[in-house]
């Protein structure tokens, strides 16, 4: 079985890493093309998050003075609370963490108002400063921020420049690196891998059984003394391989593009990353490889030649394009072990908590469990469908 298996394997690799043409265009012309494409957009392309329109700021105050109720009088959208001490502190983590109704931690110096009135613009001293610490990662809060900041701009400037806003060097963004990062990566990343591996398989798939079937050359292979379902195994084995390289050409042009799509910010950085979240999302990939690879090789076997294996691939194709959409809307990440038997959905819910940095181990264990198990009734189809006749000489 072993050496079966291991010569339809040397089959399938002659094939293609003799051919330059298509190694050019399934190995390196992906990556390549994403990279030179990713970097032009970037150029041109400034992300913006938008806030909820019916969002009423919280804003959590230290030493808040009696002229900032002028803010709520005038009707914006901000509600503040009192906060001292360890409140403050407390409050500081709390929007750090992106918790639900805290978009601002302002501190005010005490007696604001007093030391305003008093202070001399021409005595070149400090102007009493107002600190408003954010969290870039939440679009409320940054929304508030901009929205507080201009107030404080207007009316420092109604009083001739008597107080300053975030003043110095010090870090008023919460948000760390780590969470810029996981943002952005988890949102994209999962969506843009699906749609390397599919095309990485629909690259030589098709090609590898429909194209034979096409050609003729599969009547040879199945009157061969190789065993059918080792025929089927060994084709599944190798395609996974070349998409595998296929896949990876494309997310190191993705990886390395990305800062610049995200327009060149400094915070945005895979090495935020260790070694054990690579380990875990190349076991989903390898996983998930082994599932496309199967469902395009039925679809391949079913088909009479290359165009028409394409054509009713793309659908599917689509299909998990939508399923790599849901890694950014947060009602549809489903944390239950058994939304992760759902195949090509568990993958990219997976890697969406790894790239979140929070990934769930008996999630992914499940997810790769059941996607091997996929993969093995996929072959089983397979070997079934090369049994056929009708099916394999269809034309």
């Amino acid at each position: 079985m072993k050496n079966s298996i291991i010569t339809v394997m040397k089959k399938e690799f002659t094939r293609f890493f003799t051919d330059r043409r298509m190694v050019l265009t399934t190995l390196l012309m992906p990556g390549l093309m994403i990279y030179v494409l990713y970097s032009f957009m970037g150029s041109g392309l400034s992300t913006k998050f938008d806030s909820s329109k019916e969002h009423i700021a919280g804003i959590y105050a230290e030493h808040l003075p009696d002229s900032m109720k002028a803010v709520t009088e005038s009707g914006m959208p901000v509600e503040f609370h009192d906060v001292s001490g360890e409140e403050t502190e407390r409050a500081l983590e709390s929007l750090q963490n992106t918790e639900e109704g805290y978009d601002i931690v302002a501190v005010f110096p005490e007696d604001f108002d007093a030391q305003v009135a008093a202070y001399d613009v021409t005595s070149g001293t400090e102007a009493p400063a107002v600190k408003l610490y954010y969290n870039s990662t939440a679009p409320d809060s940054q929304s508030a921020y901009n929205m507080m900041r201009d107030f404080l701009d207007t009316y420092e400037s109604a009083l001739a420049n008597k107080f300053d806003v975030n003043p110095g060097e010090e870090v008023y963004d919460m948000a760390t690196e780590e969470d810029l990062s996981a943002q952005v990566f988890s949102m994209m990343v999962p969506m843009l891998l699906m749609i390397f591996l599919f095309s990485g398989c629909m690259a030589v798939a098709p090609e590898s059984i429909a194209g034979e079937k096409e050609r003729g050359t599969i009547a040879t292979l199945l009157v061969t003394p190789v065993k059918r379902s080792h025929l089927a195994v060994g084709k599944i084995i190798s395609l996974s391989v070349i998409a595998i390289l296929s896949g990876l050409s494309s997310f190191l042009g993705t990886m390395l593009s990305l800062p610049k799509l995200m327009g060149e910010q400094e915070n945005v950085n895979a090495g935020v990353y260790g070694m054990d979240d690579y380990a875990l999302t190349l076991l989903v990939i390898l996983s998930t490889v082994l599932v496309v690879i199967a469902i395009v090789s039925i679809v391949s076997a079913f088909a009479k030649n290359v165009k028409e294996a394409t054509g009713w691939v793309t659908p599917i194709m689509i299909i998990s394009m939508l399923l790599g959409v849901t890694s950014m809307v947060e009602s549809l990440c489903k944390t239950e072990p058994v939304w992760y038997l759902i195949p090509l959905y568990n993958s990219v819910q997976s890697m969406n908590g790894i790239f979140s940095m929070e990934p769930d181990l008996v999630n992914i264990i499940v997810t790769v469990i059941a996607n091997v198990c996929y993969a093995g009734i996929g072959a089983f189809v397979l070997a079934k469908m090369f049994d056929n006749e009708k099916v394999m000489f269809s034309k």
